[in-house]
Formats: C-alpha cells, sequence, structure tokens
C-alpha cells in the first residue's frame, strides 16, 4: 500500500467538513431506512430462537445444558463474524462487506430449514450467526460516517430500535408458523429477505469518509459530490447548502493494521472500557433472553401463552429504545448508559422473584424498557470511539466479545438453572448489567455533540 502522510490532506478534511454541514433531508433518511430495514431482518433471525427453542428442545429431546449450547452457536458465529467483518470493512469498504453478510445469513436460515439432527443445526445456527455478525458492526458504521454530529446519536439509537421491534415481528412470526406450520417453516420463511441486497447495492453508496481516509479521494469526492447533489434536491425551493466549515488538519502517525490501532496511545483504555461493558451487558441480555420463552414454559405455561406473554414484554422496547434515542443527545452517551444498565439490573432481579404472573409481566416489561436502551446506547457510542480507519474494526471487536458473553450467557443459564432455579437465574443477569455500568460510569468519555474527527483525536 503507498505510503501516506503523516497529516490528513485539505481534501480529507473537507470530506467531513461538507458531510458534518449537511441538512438532514430525504436522501439520508432513505439510506438509514435501507440499513435499518436489513437490521430488522436480522433482529428477526436471531429473535426467533427465543420463541422456537421450546418447540426444538421437544423435537430433537434436548437437555437444558444442550438447548443452551445450541443457542451459543449463533454467537459463536456472530463472534467471528463481528471481529472479521470488522477488520474487512476497514480494509475492503463498508458496502462490499455488508452485501456479504446477507448471503451467509441468508444461507444459514435455508440450512436451519433442513437440519436433520440438532448437530446439524448448531452448524447452521452458526454460519446464520456469522452473517448477522459481520452485519452488525459495518451497518453502524455506515450509519455513523453519512451523519451530522447533532443527529448522529439518535439515529444510531433509532437503528438500534429495530432491534425491538424485530424481536415483536419474530414473536408473531413465530406465533402464526408455530400455530399452522413448524419451526422450520419459519426458518425457510427467514431466509427471503437476503435478496435485500441488491437494494444495498443499488441505493447505498460508499462511505465517503472511509474513501478519503484510504486515500481515495478522486472516488471520494465523485461519491460526495452526488450525495451533495441527491441532499440539494430535497432542500425547499431556493434553499442552498451551506458552506463547510473546515475542521482543523490534526497530525497522526502512519496508518497501522486497524487491530492494533485499538491498542495504540489514546485508544487503549477506551477499547478496555468498551470490551468490559459489551461483555458484561451481552452475557447478562442474553443469558436471560433466550431462555425467556422457555422458561416460562418450564412454569408451566403451554407455548402459545409462553410466545403471547414474551411477545407482550417486548412491546416495551419501543418506548424503551425511543426514550434512549431522546436522552442520548440530551444528557449524553454515559448517563444514559448507567441508566439504563441499572435499570436493566433492578427489573431483571424484581422478574426473577416476581411471584404471580401479573408481576411477571409488569416486571418483564420494566426489564424489557431498559434492555432495548441499554442496546440504543451500546450502538451509538461504540463507533464513536475510533477514528475511521478503525472504526468499523472497534465496532466489530466490541461486538465480538460481546459476543463472548452471548455464547456463554446462554449455556451458563441452561447449566445453572437447575441449580439455582429462576430466581438465581436473574440475579446473575442483574449482576453482570452492574459491572458494566460500573465499567462506562467509571472510565467512558463523554462524546455527545462532537464530530467523529474531533472524538478521534
Amino acid at each position: 500500500m503507498p505510503a501516506r502522510p503523516a497529516t490528513h490532506t485539505a481534501s480529507d478534511v473537507m470530506i467531513a467538513a461538507r458531510l458534518e454541514r449537511l441538512p438532514m433531508t430525504g436522501y439520508q433518511r432513505m439510506i438509514f431506512m435501507i440499513i435499518a430495514t436489513a437490521w430488522l431482518f436480522d433482529s428477526i433471525d436471531l429473535g426467533s430462537l427465543t420463541f422456537l427453542l421450546g418447540s426444538i428442545r421437544t423435537e430433537f429431546g434436548l437437555t437444558t445444558a444442550q438447548a443452551g449450547l445450541l443457542s451459543s452457536m449463533s454467537f459463536i458465529g456472530m463472534f467471528l463474524g463481528a471481529a472479521i467483518a470488522g477488520m474487512a470493512a476497514d480494509r475492503l469498504g463498508r458496502k462490499l462487506v455488508f452485501q456479504i453478510s446477507m448471503i451467509f445469513w441468508g444461507l444459514g436460515s435455508v440450512w436451519c430449514a433442513y437440519a436433520p439432527t440438532a448437530e446439524i443445526l448448531g452448524y447452521a445456527r452458526f454460519l446464520l450467526g456469522f452473517g448477522m455478525g459481520m452485519e452488525f458492526p459495518v451497518a453502524l458504521a455506515i450509519v455513523s460516517e453519512f451523519l451530522p454530529a447533532l443527529k448522529r446519536g439518535r439515529y444510531l439509537a433509532i437503528l438500534e430500535g429495530f432491534w425491538p421491534i424485530g424481536f415483536i415481528v419474530a414473536g408473531l412470526l413465530s406465533f402464526f408458523f408455530l400455530t399452522y406450520f413448524d419451526w422450520r417453516t419459519m426458518f425457510l420463511f427467514q431466509a427471503v429477505p437476503a435478496v435485500f441486497l441488491f437494494v444495498i447495492r443499488i441505493f447505498v453508496p460508499e462511505s465517503p469518509r472511509w474513501l478519503a481516509d484510504r486515500g481515495k479521494l478522486d472516488e471520494a469526492e465523485k461519491v460526495m459530490g452526488q450525495i451533495e447533489a441527491n441532499v440539494a434536491k430535497r432542500l425547499p425551493s431556493g434553499q442552498k447548502l451551506a458552506d463547510p466549515k473546515p475542521l482543523p488538519a490534526r497530525a497522526r502517525g502512519e496508518r497501522r493494521f486497524s487491530f492494533l490501532e485499538l491498542w495504540s496511545n489514546g485508544y487503549a483504555a477506551r477499547t478496555m472500557m468498551i470490551w468490559t461493558v459489551w461483555f458484561f451487558a451481552l452475557l447478562g441480555y442474553y443469558g436471560l433472553t433466550t431462555w425467556l420463552s422457555a422458561l416460562l414454559q418450564e412454569a408451566g405455561h403451554s407455548v402459545s401463552k409462553s410466545v403471547v406473554y414474551t411477545i407482550t414484554i417486548s412491546l416495551a422496547g419501543v418506548p424503551g429504545f425511543i426514550a434512549a434515542a431522546i436522552l442520548l443527545d440530551r444528557w449524553g452517551r454515559k448517563p444514559t448508559a448507567v441508566l439504563m444498565l441499572i435499570g436493566s439490573a433492578v427489573a431483571a432481579y424484581a422478574y426473577g422473584n416476581a411471584a404471580s404472573t401479573t408481576m411477571l409481566i409488569t416486571c418483564g416489561l420494566i426489564m424489557q424498557f431498559f434492555l432495548f436502551g441499554m442496546w440504543s446506547v451500546l450502538y451509538a457510542y461504540t463507533p464513536e470511539l475510533y477514528p475511521t480507519r478503525s472504526r468499523a474494526t472497534g465496532a466489530g471487536c466490541a461486538s465480538a466479545i460481546g459476543r463472548v458473553g452471548s455464547l456463554l450467557g446462554p449455556y451458563v443459564i441452561g447449566v445453572v438453572l437447575p441449580v439455582l432455579g429462576n430466581s438465581g437465574v436473574f440475579a446473575l443477569g442483574a449482576g453482570s448489567f452492574v459491572l458494566a455500568a460500573l465499567a462506562i460510569g467509571l472510565f467512558g468519555i463523554e462524546t455527545k455533540g462532537k464530530s467523529l474527527e474531533a472524538i478521534s483525536h
């Protein structure tokens, strides 16, 4: 690769300045909605196992530990997918890697539908998880690099809000398919949205920030011009784009391999902090939610009732991510994160000790409100911590470490459930959320209202 100068070139800096000064119009919202729709499809695939696990256990005669291991296979795939895709996206581009991710999870869904044994289903879930893990960090990089600082937190939080919507849709689809078909038909149906990659290919441009950072300034200029033209078309009659306010050129060293960049001066502390947060937050989250429907069935509720209860509980995730989207740009990232994590801990503990179905639903609603708010903060905050040259790698590796927690969570719950019971399981989840809150509260930095370039330096 040709050597790069030690400082940003004027064109490199101006690309970021030109993006920052763009008003939000239907064009940026169209790009956002395309990415968010793909995110929704992935969320449906991931969330569906919560509702299908009970039926899969019955068909294959799995123990709780075996069912937990099956759930964890998705997260092994997500661990590898997130880590590899982040580094690939920083080297090869956001758009290409995003499209490849959709191919993997589409093939994984088809394989799940035709898996003859629990072992083969585990391998299929691994492939599905690999594709899903690839998509998340790349989607975050695309959205964060297209939006100006004043809108970035809100839209990233809204993007994550498509996860609870996807979870609810997964529940509704599961209820339909389990009533009239079976869990295999549900997986086959979930493969269809993979064709959405053609929409990505046609309508979503490559990130001009990434192009400029890679030294592809002519291509960055071309894409930036197209973006400005599309935004200008959507402005009120007579209104013109404001002149960009140049960002100050800042010295930087030679480009490192993107993973090593995470451990360079100024970023190592951020990396340790955000890895800790992701690990414990996802350990608690997936340890609890993957088992929600199955735990309700073990408590004596029918399959259909447990699915309905889980869907009902998930509805609170919608106001949860809306609240996070508002608070992120008003309070800031750190206080919102601490609020959502501590709220999740208290609600999870109360859920595990609920004495009646009414209390169970009430505590579940509160728990999901804070849990989905927590997700919104994590996905908004993480890509802001790193420079463009390693942003997808930073988001991907943090997500990958989180997937280690995701992997351990369902399996640990499956092992300890017979020993500790429901209350012990949810106390374990609550403790994980408290540790995540301490990490971000004590060691996190505030990024509200700052350009990506200002934060990265």
